[in-house]
């Protein structure tokens, strides 16, 4: 059975949004061992087999990095190579086995990371947390003109005292990188109005986390719903998005890329902050939690609230179980999947080395905590494919997790266009509104 003219007319949609932006950047595949060496002693080990090569383990540098797309070669830094190093070349070139030794290594440290996940998404609370005034900033992730332009009227508006400042938390994340303006964590703090505080009632708070590549106003919207009905929130920006992202970058590559430790330790950074968001809040008086995350932010929001118990409301705005199977099949992360191909790597392999950071190594956990979900997903999803999230269905029936499935007769990018978005805010905003007020009638 074909797609009929609805769903031919929504892929071509949903393909035209995916592919309008031009600045994305096929970096070659690294395998990052030294951003998981103090965790495991074997990526440690690795890293250090790594260094004494001078390059990453199994890679040789070849000049072909290209902007994904346009057949745009990417400029060279000062030493005559690509800005993120080398590249993993074919077996037939380099003689060997295309670095599966290195594979293998990536893959234990995987099944390390799900077997001590406890110590792997473990912190020490910040310190330094403080709440601090400016005005908001777009920190856009395209060079599309309107973005640009949309970018400029807002710095007018600041300059010209029209835009008024709000408040963020900020603190240094508890896991650390080389990156100092991404270890400082940004949350744009929306307190409820003391008018929808009702006397006796727990003070509630949630957490929400946009998707891959975000600017700095996304979801903004769902914060100030929820102080429509009495819930506090702060709009937490991922690693390497908007204010947290490095200068280098144009968009928020570091987040997701070839890089497969950097990636791994990105999602442990954004478990670690959301649980230090919850540390804060209580000191504030807050006693009950929720967590909304929206494509990439919904891996995160789900491994964290699968570490977390106090985390008691999920919503899951487009959901999988494997990483490696979206970088795989979704039209958002092709520019990743070239590195892998290019590398020789099957899906089943870029499946297991990044098990460590994908929801379904974590489902049976996730299930042990009483707590109300949300799944919305779409039916016309080229990102996060149709039978990826389905999968994560099939196992909260498995897993007897209390959820609500909601779908949207679009795509993933289209879910942020009329009329659909619209939709999703009703989904979304219905479910908390429900779910928060259960929790609260609990006590």
């Amino acid at each position: 059975m074909g797609l009929g003219w609805y769903g031919k007319w929504m892929t071509r949609w949903e393909t035209d949004l995916t592919t309008r932006d031009t600045n994305r950047v096929v970096r070659p595949l690294e395998w990052g061992f030294d951003w998981l060496a103090d965790f495991s002693d074997a990526a440690g080990e690795a890293a250090g087999d790594a260094a004494s090569q001078g390059v990453p383990q199994g890679l040789k540098p070849h000049l072909n990095q290209e902007v994904y797309g346009t057949g745009k070669p990417v400029p060279l830094s000062k030493t005559g190579l690509p800005a993120a190093s080398a590249v993993l070349v074919p077996a037939e070139e380099n003689g060997s086995a295309a670095g599966l030794g290195d594979l293998d290594q990536m893959i234990a440290v995987n099944e390390e990371i799900v077997r001590r996940s406890d110590d792997f998404f473990g912190y020490a609370v910040p310190q330094d947390f403080r709440l601090e005034e400016r005005h908001p900033e777009l920190f856009p992730t395209n060079v599309r003109p309107e973005t640009l332009a949309q970018e400029a009227e807002m710095k007018r508006q600041a300059a010209a005292g029209e835009l008024e400042p709000a408040e963020f938390l900020r603190f240094t994340s508890a896991v650390r990188t080389p990156y100092p303006e991404n270890d400082q964590v940004n949350a744009r703090w929306y307190p409820a109005p003391a008018d929808k505080q009702q006397p006796g009632k727990p003070k509630q708070a949630i957490i929400v986390m946009p998707q891959w590549n975000a600017d700095a106003l996304s979801h903004n919207v769902f914060c100030k719903m929820a102080n429509r009905f009495g819930v506090s929130a702060l709009r937490l920006s991922k690693p390497y998005h908007d204010i947290r992202r490095p200068a280098e970058l144009e968009r928020s590559d570091y987040a997701m890329s070839a890089n497969v430790g950097r990636t791994i330790s990105a999602c442990r950074q954004a478990v670690v902050d959301i649980r230090s968001c919850m540390d804060w809040l209580e000191t504030q008086g807050y006693t009950q939690f929720g967590v909304l995350g929206t494509s990439l932010g919904s891996c995160y929001a789900f491994i964290a609230a699968a570490h977390d118990p106090r985390l008691r409301v999920c919503a899951f705005n487009h959901a999988s179980t494997w990483v490696g199977d979206v970088v795989w099949q979704g039209q958002s992360t092709r520019h990743v999947r070239a590195a892998f191909e290019e590398a020789g790597l099957t899906q089943d392999q870029v499946r297991e080395m990044f098990k460590g950071i994908s929801p379904m190594a974590y489902m049976e956990r996730f299930a042990t905590a009483p707590k109300r979900v949300l799944v919305v997903h779409a039916t016309y999803d080229l990102t996060f494919p149709l039978h990826l999230s389905q999968d994560v269905l099939t196992n909260f029936e498995r897993c007897g997790v209390d959820y609500v499935s909601k779908v949207l007769p679009c795509g993933h990018y289209t879910s942020g266009e009329t009329p659909y978005k619209y939709m999703d805010g009703w989904y979304v905003g219905s479910f908390l509104y429900q779910a928060f007020r259960d929790l609260a009638r609990q006590g």
